[in-house]
């Protein structure tokens, strides 16, 4: 199974990890397809042509409704400028994207959000100590869960409580963590055991960068995706 987040229409480095990956037989995304990169729409239609099982993230809401609040200037202009490159059947389509999925695979429970179980879109959960190992325990037992994953923070992290865990794949498309590599998690389930893999990748950041420059997008977040912030 591959877990995935923050992709930001970013489909190079999407395409960078589905090779790495190989074959899964699952692909979970934990919000934001869209925004900050250059190519809204061929992420969106690489994620729908693969059936990838998808939660929304707070730039999918506000890219779809062209109402981007509380951002800096640089989301808030790449947001305004996401929102006219998609058409109206993708901005209903990012519309209709559920806020939380719960899943049942091999016997265990899934809980898939953006944000986290008690504000699913727009909450930060940074790996603890930032946020405390007995908040994600928490998380865990309110929602009956063996597995969580989020995203959201851009920054991989896995965290084990007795054989239940909170899972952030990191972010694909735009990583937070100071690392420039496209980050993904593996999980595997095999006779009730579970193997979670943390994956850093290179991918062409070049080839990005170009085109947020020559498409107009602010060249802050071409900047960025060198230093991995």
């Amino acid at each position: 199974m591959l877990l995935i987040s923050d992709i930001h229409a970013n489909p190079v480095a999407l395409e960078a990890v589905l090779k790495d990956a190989g074959s899964v037989d699952m692909i979970i995304h934990a919000g934001d397809i869209v925004d900050y990169n250059p190519w809204p729409m061929e992420a969106l239609d690489k994620i729908r042509d693969l059936s990838v099982i998808s939660v929304k993230g707070n730039h999918d809401r506000d890219s779809a409704s062209g109402k981007p609040e509380g951002y800096n200037v640089y989301a808030k202009a790449s947001c305004l400028w996401t929102h006219e490159q998609l058409t109206y059947e993708a901005r209903d389509y990012l519309s209709s994207l559920p806020e939380k999925i719960k899943l049942n695979i091999d016997g265990l429970n899934f809980f898939v959000c953006h944000g986290s179980p008690r504000s699913l879109i727009d909450e930060y959960i940074y790996p603890p100590p930032i946020t405390p190992r007995n908040v994600l325990l928490t998380f865990l037992d309110e929602t009956a869960s063996d597995i969580i994953i989020m995203g959201h923070t851009h920054i991989p992290f896995v965290e084990t409580f007795a054989g239940r865990r909170v899972i952030n794949p990191g972010g694909l498309g735009q990583p937070r963590d100071n690392v420039p590599l496209a980050s993904y998690t593996i999980l595997e389930i095999e006779d009730e055991k579970v193997n979670v893999k943390h994956r850093r990748i290179v991918y062409d950041i070049d080839k990005v960068a170009r085109e947020i420059r020559r498409r107009g997008l602010p060249t802050f977040l071409a900047q960025r995706l060198f230093c991995g912030v």
